[in-house]
Order: structure tokens, then sequence, then C-alpha cells
């Protein structure tokens, strides 16, 4: 197939050499034999199948180095042996851009969802975590009623109760595995002036 190629390029640098001939003031009967061979060049053209076009063009880019340093080269594709999801391309898409507040609701509210105990994590009071549990729950069922189309909620509500009780039990841990704080290093006057020590 590689002759084919190289057969190719020869044609196809004739037809260049033919068309920068056409600009130099040439006779009539000049322009009449290069018209034949214009359309002889086309009929060649016309005869050279698809694949061996393509594979003239992939070889050629080759040559030029077009496929160097390509992302993935000798690595595995991400995401090839996973199974199939229809929605592939929107959270390729979420991820790839960073985009947080876009999307369907049911990938925003799943990813919320595996956030949700460090945000909880944050907060201070008992007040403030049944308030956030209860507006991740609201925002649940609220994509649950909607019939918009898209992928299907399968997030679960969270119960407040347990979820403050989880937050307590983290905090505790938490408050327990804190460090204490170091004592300060006096300031250098008063060293000097009671001593080193």
């Amino acid at each position: 197939m590689s002759g084919g190629a190289g057969e190719f390029r020869k044609r196809l640098e004739r037809a260049a050499e033919v068309r920068s001939y056409r600009g130099a003031g040439i006779s009539a009967e000049e322009e009449a034999a290069l018209d034949a061979l214009d359309a002889q060049e086309r009929e060649k053209r016309r005869k050279v199948s698809d694949a061996a076009r393509a594979e003239y063009l992939v070889r050629d880019a080759m040559a030029q180095g077009k496929f160097d340093n390509l992302k993935y080269a000798g690595k595995p594709i991400p995401g090839l042996g996973e199974s199939y999801d229809p929605d592939w391309w929107v959270k390729g898409l979420i991820q790839r851009e960073n985009i947080s507040g876009l999307g369907p609701a049911a990938i925003l509210l799943r990813a919320e969802d595996a956030e949700l105990d460090a945000k909880l994590d944050a907060q201070y009071t008992e007040q403030q975590v049944r308030d956030v549990v209860a507006d991740f729950n609201r925002r649940v069922v609220d994509a649950r009623r909607q019939l918009q189309g898209g992928p299907p909620v399968i997030t679960k509500t969270r119960d407040v109760d347990g979820e403050v009780e989880r937050w307590r039990s983290r905090r505790a841990v938490q408050v327990d595995e804190a460090p204490a704080a170091p004592e300060p290093e006096r300031p250098w006057w008063k060293r000097l002036w009671k001593g080193t020590g």
C-alpha cells in the first residue's frame, strides 16, 4: 500500500505544479493542454479509493510527527473497561471543565451527597447541621417530582437526627485527636530579665 501512497503523493505534487502554470500568462493551446492534463489528474484522483487516500494522509501525518507526544500514548484509555453509562459525556464535561451548579439534578445531587459529610463537619452548631440536611432532603424530593427527563434521581434523603448524631460523634473524635497547643515561647526580654529558662 505504501507504493500506492507514494504514487498518490507524486500525483498531488504534479497537480500543484500544473496549477502554478495557470497564472504565468500562457497561450490558449498551452491552456488547453493544461486543462486536458488537469482532467486526466482528476480522473486518476477519482480512481484512488478513500481507504488509500486515508492511509496516505495518516502516513504523511506520522512522517511529519503529528502523532508524537499524544496525551495517552502508551497508557490505558480512562473509562474504557467500564460498563456503558448513557450520561458519560455530561459527567466527563462536568469533571473536565470543573463545572459546578450546572447539569442534570440527579448528577449534581449525587456529587453533593458524596461531599455532604465534609460540608456537615464544617458547621459549628447542631441547628446549622439540621438546616443543611433539611435543605438537601428538600432538593432531593423536588428533583424526584420533576418530569423533565434526564437520568433518574437515585440519591436517598438523609435522616436529620441520624446525621446530627453522626456529626456529634465525628466532632468528639476530632476534639480527642486534636494535639495540645504548645506553650508559647517567652519573649526575649522576659528571658533576659529572669534568666534563660
